[in-house]
């Protein structure tokens, strides 16, 4: 599951992992809860609540509220009820002024799709799911755990436990917080990391996204101010030379802080401008994963 501050590039990161992953020709879901669904229009394709192949090896389905709710009771009213409920008007009311439960069924979607696949349907080698901003994807990681507390040992109470479960099994699931070098991302990957080890979901992986290549030392740019040189422009060179270098040691030192502070790997994505989209998230995959460029050529 991948979180992080509004604007990191979360579903960049999310993509890239899609990529790489399915390029080692592992089946794969990608789980979206932007109601856009990025990911899957970069591929021309668009998803619903049920998973819909995007390409070799990869599947993706849009992570809808009220349908969440409505497969969930599902499970446990039988269909002529259930159709009576949802044409009531006091169930329409109460599904828009109950935000705690949607989250609650949204998650357990994602745990139905993972522990409760139907038989018959293969298994996913790996689920991937581009959680919202931090906020509400805390709201969300946490709603199991305080439904188990809430409703006890009844068919709720136990659904949240088993939730819960899940989540907090780090041989099955990691939580990646994605950040970029910029001070008030980094303060917020730190504040998450804090909020997710409280409620015993750690973060296992740090993405740090949009990281400038190495332009030159700082003996490059002493030598550039040093120089004889007459140019008019000189001296705008030497001020865009000092601002990349600043740069890149300032996503140097968050690296560094983001290491040593919460202690987890950290994997760096380069920015490549004039790329998006799919064309991005392809790109990057090869830098993450070599293999991936000669399995696409083949």
């Amino acid at each position: 599951m991948v979180m992080g501050k509004g604007g990191v590039g979360r579903t960049t990161v999310c993509a890239t992992l899609a990529e790489v992953a399915r390029h080692r020709t592992l089946r794969t879901l990608v789980i979206e809860v932007d109601v856009h669904t990025p990911i899957a229009r970069g591929y021309g394709v668009k998803t619903g609540f049920r998973p819909q192949p995007l390409t070799d090896n990869l599947f993706a389905m849009l992570l809808d509220r009220r349908e969440s709710i409505e497969e969930y009771l599902g499970f446990v009213v039988a269909r002529p009820i259930l159709q009576a409920v949802f044409a009531s008007n006091l169930y329409q009311n109460f599904i828009q002024a109950a935000p705690a439960l949607r989250e609650l069924m949204m998650m357990g979607k994602i745990f139905h799709e993972i522990e409760r696949r139907a038989p018959a349907l293969p298994p996913w080698d790996l689920v991937l799911v581009d959680l919202p901003a931090s906020g509400q994807a805390l709201a969300m990681l946490e709603m199991p755990l305080a439904a188990r507390e809430t409703f006890g040992d009844n068919l709720v109470g136990r659904e949240a436990a088993a939730i819960a479960r899940l989540f907090r099994d780090r041989d099955r699931c990691a939580l990646l917080v994605a950040t970029t070098a910029e001070p008030l991302a980094v303060a917020e990957t730190l504040e998450v990391s804090r909020k997710l080890a409280a409620v015993g979901l750690p973060c296992q992986g740090v993405m740090l996204n949009r990281v400038s290549p190495p332009p030159f030392s700082t003996a490059d740019l002493a030598r550039l101010e040093r120089s004889p040189g007459r140019l008019r422009c000189r001296p705008t060179l030497i001020a865009i030379a000092r601002k990349a270098l600043n740069r890149h040691e300032r996503e140097r030192r968050a690296a560094v802080m983001l290491r040593r502070l919460i202690g987890v790997p950290l994997l760096a994505l380069a920015e490549l401008p004039g790329r998006t989209n799919r064309e991005l998230a392809a790109e990057l995959a090869r830098t993450l994963d070599p293999q991936a460029s000669a399995r696409a050529d083949v």
